[in-house]
């Protein structure tokens, strides 16, 4: 069976994250979720590197953390919106605290029409998840400011592992829950973006030439 390839969509250009052994999804061009404060984490596949599906506890979720990335190209920190993304943030951390984004790599980098890093994926493809996915919250409203840590998605309600960094101010429907804020290292992410890609998806659209090996993820309560 064909795995689904998780991707971002333009209001005008799909841009599709496919290999020859995926098959690519294109998301809708609107919709979206709402946020709420009782997360539901579903089962789902595929289960890559599975660590378990958290149990949301309301309480630990509502603590402010920062999260830092650990990579080849240099550190890029974020603060995490847990007061806006509850169960996106306390997702991420749940996975983080586990080494889950360990030894992986960002696997897509676009410098066309829209201006993301792409990461979260242990298999490398586009085409892996947690084990589980969760609905989407913070949408209402939602821009894509260069600084943005936001997830990528198969389509409303779909999250799992797999995010983004938008390293310039980029235009999207408000489909992605954003849940971070780069506070550090958005110069990392400009030269990742400087080193270009190799425009294996589409034009401007491929694995980034700089590779992003994220060697560990560390959060830090604020």
């Amino acid at each position: 069976m064909k795995r689904k390839s998780w991707a971002l969509l333009t209001a005008l250009t799909t841009l599709p994250l496919a290999l020859s052994s995926t098959t690519a999804v294109a998301l809708p061009s609107d919709g979206g979720g709402t946020a709420t404060t009782a997360c539901s984490y579903t089962p789902a596949v595929p289960a890559d590197n599975f660590k378990g599906i958290p149990v949301f506890d309301a309480k630990k979720a509502a603590k402010p953390y920062s999260a830092t990335l650990r990579t080849s190209q240099g550190r890029i920190t974020f603060k995490a919106l847990t007061d806006k993304a509850p169960c996106t943030t306390f997702s991420f951390r749940f996975l983080a605290e586990r080494d889950y984004f360990d030894r992986s790599h960002c696997h897509r980098l676009t410098t066309q029409r829209i201006f993301v890093l792409q990461c979260g994926d242990p298999t490398g493809t586009g085409s892996g998840g947690p084990g589980y996915s969760f609905p989407d919250e913070n949408l209402e409203g939602a821009t894509y400011p260069a600084g943005t840590v936001a997830m990528a998605n198969a389509g409303p309600n779909t999250n799992g592992s797999q995010f983004f960094f938008v390293w310039k101010d980029t235009k999207l429907s408000p489909n992605y829950t954003p849940f971070g804020q780069v506070t550090a290292g958005l110069d990392v992410l400009q030269k990742i973006a400087a080193g270009g890609e190799d425009d294996q998806n589409n034009p401007g659209d491929g694995f980034p030439n700089l590779p992003v090996n994220i060697r560990h993820v560390g959060i830090t309560k604020r």
